[in-house]
Protein backbone atom coordinates (compact mmCIF):
# COMPACT_ATOMS: atom_id res chain seq x y z
CA UNK A 1 0.00 0.00 0.00
CA UNK A 2 1.37 3.40 -0.98
CA UNK A 3 2.00 6.20 1.51
CA UNK A 4 -0.96 8.16 0.14
CA UNK A 5 -3.23 5.14 0.47
CA UNK A 6 -2.17 4.52 4.06
CA UNK A 7 -2.73 8.18 4.87
CA UNK A 8 -6.19 8.11 3.30
CA UNK A 9 -7.05 4.93 5.19
CA UNK A 10 -5.93 6.50 8.49
CA UNK A 11 -8.03 9.58 7.83
CA UNK A 12 -11.05 7.43 7.03
CA UNK A 13 -10.65 5.42 10.27
CA UNK A 14 -10.20 8.64 12.26
CA UNK A 15 -13.31 10.16 10.73
CA UNK A 16 -15.35 7.06 11.52
CA UNK A 17 -14.10 7.03 15.12
CA UNK A 18 -14.85 10.71 15.68
CA UNK A 19 -18.29 10.67 14.05
CA UNK A 20 -19.40 7.37 15.63
CA UNK A 21 -22.81 7.86 17.27
CA UNK A 22 -22.97 8.02 21.04
CA UNK A 23 -25.89 8.60 23.35
CA UNK A 24 -26.60 12.32 23.65
CA UNK A 25 -27.95 12.01 27.19
CA UNK A 26 -24.67 12.78 28.96
CA UNK A 27 -24.17 15.90 26.85
CA UNK A 28 -27.71 17.03 27.64
CA UNK A 29 -27.08 16.66 31.38
CA UNK A 30 -23.79 18.55 31.04
CA UNK A 31 -25.65 21.34 29.22
CA UNK A 32 -28.23 21.58 31.99
CA UNK A 33 -25.65 21.61 34.78
CA UNK A 34 -23.43 24.13 33.00
CA UNK A 35 -26.30 26.55 32.40
CA UNK A 36 -27.44 26.22 36.01
CA UNK A 37 -23.92 27.00 37.27
CA UNK A 38 -23.76 30.17 35.19
CA UNK A 39 -27.16 31.33 36.47
CA UNK A 40 -26.26 30.58 40.09
CA UNK A 41 -22.95 32.41 39.68
CA UNK A 42 -24.70 35.51 38.30
CA UNK A 43 -27.13 35.47 41.24
CA UNK A 44 -24.24 35.07 43.73
CA UNK A 45 -22.44 38.05 42.23
CA UNK A 46 -25.52 40.19 42.81
CA UNK A 47 -26.34 38.77 46.25
CA UNK A 48 -22.84 39.20 47.68
CA UNK A 49 -22.29 42.68 46.27
CA UNK A 50 -19.52 41.53 43.95
CA UNK A 51 -20.92 43.42 40.97
CA UNK A 52 -20.32 46.67 42.82
CA UNK A 53 -16.99 45.54 44.24
CA UNK A 54 -15.50 44.22 40.99
CA UNK A 55 -17.14 46.29 38.27
CA UNK A 56 -18.89 49.43 39.55
CA UNK A 57 -16.79 50.82 42.41
CA UNK A 58 -13.32 50.72 40.77
CA UNK A 59 -12.26 53.97 39.13
CA UNK A 60 -9.37 52.30 37.32
CA UNK A 61 -9.74 49.07 35.36
CA UNK A 62 -6.79 46.89 34.38
CA UNK A 63 -7.15 45.79 30.77
CA UNK A 64 -5.76 42.66 29.14
CA UNK A 65 -3.02 43.30 26.64
CA UNK A 66 -4.64 43.81 23.25
CA UNK A 67 -8.12 44.42 24.71
CA UNK A 68 -7.76 47.97 26.00
CA UNK A 69 -10.20 49.10 23.30
CA UNK A 70 -13.17 47.37 24.98
CA UNK A 71 -15.71 49.92 26.25
CA UNK A 72 -16.57 49.97 29.94
CA UNK A 73 -20.29 49.64 30.75
CA UNK A 74 -22.06 52.10 33.00
CA UNK A 75 -23.20 50.84 36.43
CA UNK A 76 -26.78 50.36 35.21
CA UNK A 77 -25.66 48.51 32.09
CA UNK A 78 -23.40 46.29 34.22
CA UNK A 79 -26.34 45.19 36.35
CA UNK A 80 -28.42 44.58 33.23
CA UNK A 81 -25.62 42.47 31.73
CA UNK A 82 -25.42 40.28 34.83
CA UNK A 83 -29.20 39.86 34.81
CA UNK A 84 -28.99 38.89 31.14
CA UNK A 85 -26.18 36.45 31.95
CA UNK A 86 -28.42 34.74 34.48
CA UNK A 87 -31.22 34.47 31.93
CA UNK A 88 -28.87 33.08 29.28
CA UNK A 89 -27.64 30.44 31.70
CA UNK A 90 -31.25 29.42 32.33
CA UNK A 91 -31.98 29.23 28.59
CA UNK A 92 -28.96 27.00 28.09
CA UNK A 93 -30.00 24.78 30.99
CA UNK A 94 -33.52 24.20 29.67
CA UNK A 95 -32.33 24.08 26.07
CA UNK A 96 -34.44 26.91 24.71
CA UNK A 97 -32.96 28.84 21.77
CA UNK A 98 -29.83 26.92 22.67
CA UNK A 99 -27.46 27.95 19.88
CA UNK A 100 -28.02 31.73 20.09
CA UNK A 101 -28.25 31.56 23.89
CA UNK A 102 -24.94 29.77 24.38
CA UNK A 103 -23.25 32.02 21.79
CA UNK A 104 -24.52 35.12 23.62
CA UNK A 105 -23.48 33.60 26.95
CA UNK A 106 -19.95 33.01 25.66
CA UNK A 107 -19.63 36.57 24.34
CA UNK A 108 -21.18 38.24 27.38
CA UNK A 109 -19.33 36.20 30.00
CA UNK A 110 -16.01 36.68 28.20
CA UNK A 111 -16.63 40.41 27.85
CA UNK A 112 -17.36 40.79 31.56
CA UNK A 113 -14.14 38.97 32.43
CA UNK A 114 -12.10 41.09 30.04
CA UNK A 115 -13.18 44.31 31.77
CA UNK A 116 -10.61 44.01 34.56
CA UNK A 117 -7.58 41.72 34.84
CA UNK A 118 -7.67 41.92 38.63
CA UNK A 119 -10.87 39.81 38.54
CA UNK A 120 -9.14 36.93 36.73
CA UNK A 121 -9.68 33.41 38.03
CA UNK A 122 -8.83 30.18 36.25
CA UNK A 123 -12.37 28.88 36.35
CA UNK A 124 -13.73 32.01 34.68
CA UNK A 125 -11.47 31.19 31.75
CA UNK A 126 -12.73 27.61 31.84
CA UNK A 127 -16.36 28.74 31.75
CA UNK A 128 -15.66 30.81 28.62
CA UNK A 129 -13.97 27.85 26.93
CA UNK A 130 -16.76 25.42 27.81
CA UNK A 131 -19.41 27.87 26.58
CA UNK A 132 -17.51 28.27 23.31
CA UNK A 133 -17.26 24.49 22.87
CA UNK A 134 -20.94 23.97 23.67
CA UNK A 135 -21.89 26.19 20.74
CA UNK A 136 -20.57 23.50 18.38
CA UNK A 137 -22.02 20.56 20.32
CA UNK A 138 -25.63 19.42 19.69
CA UNK A 139 -26.40 19.12 23.39
CA UNK A 140 -29.92 20.47 22.82
CA UNK A 141 -31.18 17.61 20.64
CA UNK A 142 -32.57 15.75 23.64
CA UNK A 143 -34.08 16.70 27.00
CA UNK A 144 -34.60 20.29 25.92
CA UNK A 145 -37.42 22.65 25.01
CA UNK A 146 -35.86 23.07 21.59
CA UNK A 147 -36.30 19.35 20.97
CA UNK A 148 -39.86 19.52 22.29
CA UNK A 149 -40.96 22.45 20.15
CA UNK A 150 -38.87 21.54 17.08
CA UNK A 151 -39.26 17.76 16.66
CA UNK A 152 -37.11 17.71 13.52
CA UNK A 153 -33.93 18.39 15.54
CA UNK A 154 -34.52 15.58 18.03
CA UNK A 155 -31.90 12.88 18.16
CA UNK A 156 -30.81 10.25 20.66
CA UNK A 157 -27.21 10.39 19.50
CA UNK A 158 -24.37 12.83 18.94
CA UNK A 159 -20.97 12.34 17.30
CA UNK A 160 -18.25 10.94 19.55
CA UNK A 161 -15.98 13.95 19.00
CA UNK A 162 -18.28 16.06 21.18
CA UNK A 163 -17.44 13.98 24.23
CA UNK A 164 -13.77 13.65 23.31
CA UNK A 165 -13.36 17.42 23.00
CA UNK A 166 -14.90 18.11 26.41
CA UNK A 167 -12.79 15.37 28.00
CA UNK A 168 -9.67 16.86 26.49
CA UNK A 169 -10.44 20.31 27.85
CA UNK A 170 -11.06 19.03 31.36
CA UNK A 171 -7.89 16.91 31.21
CA UNK A 172 -5.86 19.96 30.15
CA UNK A 173 -6.98 21.79 33.29
CA UNK A 174 -6.08 18.94 35.62
CA UNK A 175 -2.75 18.00 34.05
CA UNK A 176 -1.46 21.57 33.89
CA UNK A 177 -2.66 22.26 37.44
CA UNK A 178 -0.59 19.26 38.49
CA UNK A 179 2.51 20.22 36.50
CA UNK A 180 2.35 23.70 38.04
CA UNK A 181 2.84 22.03 41.42
CA UNK A 182 6.01 20.20 40.33
CA UNK A 183 8.22 22.73 42.10
CA UNK A 184 10.57 22.55 45.05
CA UNK A 185 8.40 25.02 46.95
CA UNK A 186 5.34 22.80 46.62
CA UNK A 187 6.83 19.32 46.92
CA UNK A 188 9.92 19.79 49.09
CA UNK A 189 8.85 22.70 51.28
CA UNK A 190 5.05 22.21 51.37
CA UNK A 191 4.54 25.85 50.49
CA UNK A 192 2.22 27.63 50.11
CA UNK A 193 -0.07 25.00 51.64
CA UNK A 194 1.72 25.28 54.98
CA UNK A 195 0.83 28.99 55.05
CA UNK A 196 -2.77 28.46 54.03
CA UNK A 197 -3.49 25.49 56.29
CA UNK A 198 -1.86 27.14 59.29
CA UNK A 199 -4.25 30.02 58.85
CA UNK A 200 -7.25 27.67 59.12
CA UNK A 201 -6.61 26.23 62.59
CA UNK A 202 -9.88 27.67 63.85
CA UNK A 203 -11.88 25.19 61.76
CA UNK A 204 -13.87 22.63 63.77
CA UNK A 205 -12.46 19.11 64.24
CA UNK A 206 -9.57 19.34 61.73
CA UNK A 207 -8.33 22.81 62.69
CA UNK A 208 -5.87 21.79 65.46
CA UNK A 209 -4.01 19.52 63.04
CA UNK A 210 -3.62 21.96 60.17
CA UNK A 211 -0.48 23.66 61.47
CA UNK A 212 1.44 20.36 61.59
CA UNK A 213 4.18 20.22 58.92
CA UNK A 214 3.29 16.61 58.10
CA UNK A 215 -0.24 17.62 57.18
CA UNK A 216 1.03 20.29 54.78
CA UNK A 217 3.40 17.80 53.12
CA UNK A 218 0.69 15.16 52.76
CA UNK A 219 -1.70 17.75 51.32
CA UNK A 220 0.93 19.08 48.89
CA UNK A 221 1.84 15.67 47.51
CA UNK A 222 -1.80 14.59 47.42
CA UNK A 223 -2.74 17.67 45.39
CA UNK A 224 0.14 17.11 42.98
CA UNK A 225 -0.61 13.42 42.45
CA UNK A 226 -4.36 14.00 42.18
CA UNK A 227 -4.11 16.73 39.55
CA UNK A 228 -1.54 14.98 37.38
CA UNK A 229 -3.27 11.58 37.36
CA UNK A 230 -7.01 11.98 37.88
CA UNK A 231 -7.88 12.54 34.21
CA UNK A 232 -6.25 9.23 33.27
CA UNK A 233 -8.06 7.34 36.03
CA UNK A 234 -11.33 8.90 34.85
CA UNK A 235 -10.64 7.71 31.31
CA UNK A 236 -10.18 4.07 32.41
CA UNK A 237 -13.53 2.37 32.89
CA UNK A 238 -12.34 0.15 35.76
CA UNK A 239 -11.06 3.02 37.90
CA UNK A 240 -13.64 5.61 36.85
CA UNK A 241 -16.16 5.22 39.72
CA UNK A 242 -13.47 5.38 42.41
CA UNK A 243 -11.75 8.25 40.57
CA UNK A 244 -14.98 10.23 40.50
CA UNK A 245 -15.47 9.71 44.21
CA UNK A 246 -11.93 11.07 44.60
CA UNK A 247 -12.93 14.09 42.49
CA UNK A 248 -15.89 14.78 44.77
CA UNK A 249 -13.84 14.29 47.93
CA UNK A 250 -10.91 16.37 46.73
CA UNK A 251 -12.97 19.33 45.59
CA UNK A 252 -15.26 19.17 48.62
CA UNK A 253 -12.16 19.35 50.82
CA UNK A 254 -10.71 22.32 48.92
CA UNK A 255 -14.04 24.14 49.17
CA UNK A 256 -14.21 23.45 52.91
CA UNK A 257 -10.63 24.55 53.55
CA UNK A 258 -10.53 27.44 51.08
CA UNK A 259 -14.07 28.78 50.54
CA UNK A 260 -12.69 31.79 48.67
CA UNK A 261 -12.03 29.47 45.72
CA UNK A 262 -15.67 30.02 44.78
CA UNK A 263 -17.47 27.87 42.22
CA UNK A 264 -14.35 26.11 40.93
CA UNK A 265 -14.96 22.86 42.89
CA UNK A 266 -18.56 22.67 41.65
CA UNK A 267 -17.50 23.32 38.05
CA UNK A 268 -14.86 20.58 38.15
CA UNK A 269 -17.19 18.04 39.79
CA UNK A 270 -19.74 18.65 37.04
CA UNK A 271 -17.14 18.77 34.26
CA UNK A 272 -15.68 15.40 35.30
CA UNK A 273 -19.01 13.75 34.41
CA UNK A 274 -18.01 13.92 30.72
CA UNK A 275 -15.65 10.99 31.34
CA UNK A 276 -18.53 8.62 32.09
CA UNK A 277 -20.29 6.49 29.51
CA UNK A 278 -22.62 8.59 27.39
CA UNK A 279 -25.73 6.65 28.50
CA UNK A 280 -25.21 7.02 32.25
CA UNK A 281 -28.11 9.51 32.71
CA UNK A 282 -30.60 7.14 31.11
CA UNK A 283 -29.43 4.29 33.33
CA UNK A 284 -29.66 6.58 36.37
CA UNK A 285 -33.24 7.53 35.46
CA UNK A 286 -34.15 3.88 34.91
CA UNK A 287 -32.63 2.89 38.25
CA UNK A 288 -34.51 5.69 39.98
CA UNK A 289 -37.80 4.59 38.45
CA UNK A 290 -37.22 1.01 39.50
CA UNK A 291 -36.55 2.11 43.06
CA UNK A 292 -39.79 4.09 42.98
CA UNK A 293 -41.66 1.18 41.40
CA UNK A 294 -42.37 2.99 38.13
CA UNK A 295 -42.43 0.80 35.03
CA UNK A 296 -39.73 1.62 32.49
CA UNK A 297 -38.29 0.23 29.32
CA UNK A 298 -34.73 -1.04 29.17
CA UNK A 299 -32.09 1.40 28.04
CA UNK A 300 -31.05 0.68 24.48
CA UNK A 301 -27.65 1.61 23.10
CA UNK A 302 -27.55 4.18 20.30
CA UNK A 303 -27.64 2.76 16.78
CA UNK A 304 -24.35 1.77 15.24
CA UNK A 305 -23.40 3.19 11.88
CA UNK A 306 -24.09 6.84 11.23
CA UNK A 307 -24.58 9.50 13.86
CA UNK A 308 -27.49 11.13 12.13
CA UNK A 309 -25.47 14.24 11.40
CA UNK A 310 -24.10 15.38 8.08
CA UNK A 311 -20.43 14.57 7.54
CA UNK A 312 -20.06 17.23 4.84
CA UNK A 313 -18.09 19.43 7.22
CA UNK A 314 -16.41 16.59 9.08
CA UNK A 315 -12.97 17.25 7.60
CA UNK A 316 -13.11 20.96 8.38
CA UNK A 317 -14.41 20.28 11.89
CA UNK A 318 -11.67 17.77 12.64
CA UNK A 319 -9.04 20.23 11.46
CA UNK A 320 -10.49 23.03 13.59
CA UNK A 321 -10.64 20.72 16.62
CA UNK A 322 -7.01 19.68 16.14
CA UNK A 323 -5.94 23.34 15.99
CA UNK A 324 -7.91 24.14 19.15
CA UNK A 325 -6.48 21.18 21.02
CA UNK A 326 -2.93 22.01 19.91
CA UNK A 327 -3.33 25.57 21.13
CA UNK A 328 -4.78 24.48 24.46
CA UNK A 329 -1.94 21.99 24.94
CA UNK A 330 0.86 24.45 24.09
CA UNK A 331 -0.42 27.81 25.36
CA UNK A 332 -0.02 26.96 29.07
CA UNK A 333 3.63 26.06 28.40
CA UNK A 334 4.58 29.52 27.11
CA UNK A 335 5.80 30.58 30.57
CA UNK A 336 8.89 28.44 30.03
CA UNK A 337 9.92 30.69 27.13
CA UNK A 338 10.50 33.55 29.59
CA UNK A 339 12.82 31.63 31.88
CA UNK A 340 13.03 32.28 35.58
CA UNK A 341 10.22 31.63 38.04
CA UNK A 342 6.79 32.29 36.51
CA UNK A 343 5.28 32.56 40.00
CA UNK A 344 7.50 35.59 40.49
CA UNK A 345 7.56 37.41 37.15
CA UNK A 346 3.99 36.30 36.26
CA UNK A 347 4.73 36.26 32.50
CA UNK A 348 2.63 33.41 31.13
CA UNK A 349 0.91 32.91 34.47
CA UNK A 350 -2.65 33.55 33.34
CA UNK A 351 -4.51 31.06 31.13
CA UNK A 352 -2.03 28.33 32.09
CA UNK A 353 -4.11 26.57 34.79
CA UNK A 354 -1.67 27.28 37.63
CA UNK A 355 -4.43 26.76 40.17
CA UNK A 356 -3.53 27.71 43.76
CA UNK A 357 0.17 27.52 42.94
CA UNK A 358 1.57 30.36 45.04
CA UNK A 359 1.05 32.76 47.95
CA UNK A 360 2.20 36.23 47.02
CA UNK A 361 1.81 39.59 48.69
CA UNK A 362 3.71 42.82 48.77
CA UNK A 363 3.62 46.60 48.69
CA UNK A 364 4.08 49.24 46.03
CA UNK A 365 4.72 52.97 46.26
CA UNK A 366 5.08 54.98 43.08
CA UNK A 367 7.68 57.73 42.87
CA UNK A 368 6.77 60.41 40.33
CA UNK A 369 9.45 62.84 39.16
CA UNK A 370 9.09 65.89 36.95
CA UNK A 371 12.41 66.12 35.03
CA UNK A 372 11.75 69.77 34.14
CA UNK A 373 11.79 71.11 37.68
CA UNK A 374 12.99 68.18 39.78
CA UNK A 375 9.78 67.93 41.83
CA UNK A 376 9.01 64.52 43.26
CA UNK A 377 5.83 62.92 44.59
CA UNK A 378 5.26 59.65 46.42
CA UNK A 379 1.96 58.16 45.30
CA UNK A 380 0.09 55.36 47.04
CA UNK A 381 -1.98 52.95 44.89
CA UNK A 382 -4.81 53.48 47.36
CA UNK A 383 -5.49 56.80 45.63
CA UNK A 384 -6.60 54.95 42.50
CA UNK A 385 -7.52 51.37 43.42
CA UNK A 386 -9.93 49.47 45.59
CA UNK A 387 -8.54 47.26 48.33
CA UNK A 388 -9.15 44.14 46.22
CA UNK A 389 -7.46 45.63 43.16
CA UNK A 390 -4.47 46.74 45.18
CA UNK A 391 -4.06 43.28 46.66
CA UNK A 392 -3.94 41.80 43.17
CA UNK A 393 -1.74 44.53 41.69
CA UNK A 394 1.13 44.45 44.17
CA UNK A 395 2.34 41.03 43.03
CA UNK A 396 1.75 41.32 39.29
CA UNK A 397 4.32 43.39 37.36
CA UNK A 398 2.13 44.03 34.32
CA UNK A 399 -0.57 45.54 36.55
CA UNK A 400 2.06 47.70 38.26
CA UNK A 401 3.04 48.89 34.78
CA UNK A 402 -0.55 49.69 33.84
CA UNK A 403 -1.09 51.73 36.99
CA UNK A 404 2.17 53.59 36.37
CA UNK A 405 0.87 54.58 32.91
CA UNK A 406 -2.41 55.69 34.44
CA UNK A 407 -0.57 57.81 37.03
CA UNK A 408 1.50 59.44 34.26
CA UNK A 409 -1.68 60.32 32.35
CA UNK A 410 -3.29 61.64 35.53
CA UNK A 411 -0.33 63.89 36.26
CA UNK A 412 -0.35 65.10 32.66
CA UNK A 413 -4.02 66.01 32.99
CA UNK A 414 -3.16 68.07 36.09
CA UNK A 415 -0.45 70.09 34.42
CA UNK A 416 2.60 67.84 34.75
CA UNK A 417 3.20 66.23 31.34
CA UNK A 418 6.22 64.03 30.71
CA UNK A 419 6.74 62.88 34.30
CA UNK A 420 8.81 59.82 35.15
CA UNK A 421 7.08 57.08 37.14
CA UNK A 422 9.18 54.68 39.17
CA UNK A 423 7.98 51.94 41.50
CA UNK A 424 9.27 50.89 44.89
CA UNK A 425 7.72 47.42 44.61
CA UNK A 426 8.53 44.58 46.95
CA UNK A 427 6.90 41.17 47.09
CA UNK A 428 7.02 38.02 49.19
CA UNK A 429 6.65 34.64 47.46
CA UNK A 430 5.50 31.68 49.52
CA UNK A 431 6.57 33.23 52.81
CA UNK A 432 10.04 34.40 51.81
CA UNK A 433 11.23 37.81 53.01
CA UNK A 434 10.01 40.61 50.76
CA UNK A 435 12.34 41.27 47.83
CA UNK A 436 12.49 43.89 45.08
CA UNK A 437 10.05 42.99 42.33
CA UNK A 438 10.45 45.91 39.91
CA UNK A 439 13.67 47.75 39.08
CA UNK A 440 13.26 51.08 40.89
CA UNK A 441 15.45 52.76 38.26
CA UNK A 442 13.06 51.88 35.42
CA UNK A 443 10.81 54.68 34.20
CA UNK A 444 7.63 52.65 33.88
CA UNK A 445 5.87 55.49 32.08
CA UNK A 446 8.18 54.78 29.12
CA UNK A 447 7.95 50.97 29.27
CA UNK A 448 5.48 49.19 27.01
CA UNK A 449 3.43 46.12 27.80
CA UNK A 450 3.42 43.15 25.44
CA UNK A 451 4.22 39.48 25.02
CA UNK A 452 7.97 40.00 25.13
CA UNK A 453 10.07 39.54 28.23
CA UNK A 454 10.20 42.44 30.68
CA UNK A 455 13.76 43.31 31.63
CA UNK A 456 12.62 45.67 34.38
CA UNK A 457 11.36 42.77 36.53
CA UNK A 458 13.94 41.71 39.10
CA UNK A 459 14.90 38.02 39.27
CA UNK A 460 13.14 35.88 41.85
CA UNK A 461 14.82 35.64 45.25
CA UNK A 462 17.03 32.59 45.68
CA UNK A 463 16.75 30.06 48.45
CA UNK A 464 13.89 27.99 49.85
CA UNK A 465 10.92 29.50 51.64
CA UNK A 466 10.80 29.27 55.43
CA UNK A 467 8.61 26.70 57.09
CA UNK A 468 5.96 28.82 58.78
CA UNK A 469 4.09 27.39 61.75
CA UNK A 470 1.67 29.81 63.40
CA UNK A 471 0.51 28.98 66.89
CA UNK A 472 -3.16 28.22 67.50
CA UNK A 473 -5.48 30.20 65.22
CA UNK A 474 -3.04 32.97 64.36
CA UNK A 475 -3.56 34.02 60.75
CA UNK A 476 -0.60 34.90 58.56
Amino acid sequence: MSTDARRDAFRARLRVALTRPRDVAALAVFRMAFGAIVTISAVRFAAYGWIDQCFVTPRVHFSYWGFGWLPLPSPLVTYVLFALLGVLGLLVAIGLFFRPAVAALFLLFTYLQLIDVSNYLNHYYLVSLLAGLLFFIPAHRAWSLDARFRPHIRSDVAPAWCTYLLRFQVAVVYVNAGLAKATTDWLLNAQPLNIWLSARTSLPVVGPYLDLPAVAYVASWSGFLFDTSIAFFLLWRRTRPVAYLAVIGFHAATHFLFPAIGMFPVIMIVAALVFFDSSWPRRAVERGRRILGVATAAVSPPPVGVSGFSSRWAGFGIGAAVLFMTFQALWPLRAHLYGGNVLWHEQGMRFSWRVMAREKNGSVTFVVRDPKNGREWHVSPTKYLTRVQEREMVGQPDLILQLAHHIARDFAAHGHPGVEVHADARASLNGRPAAILVDPRADLAREADGLGGKRWIHPAPAGPPPLLRPVGSRTL
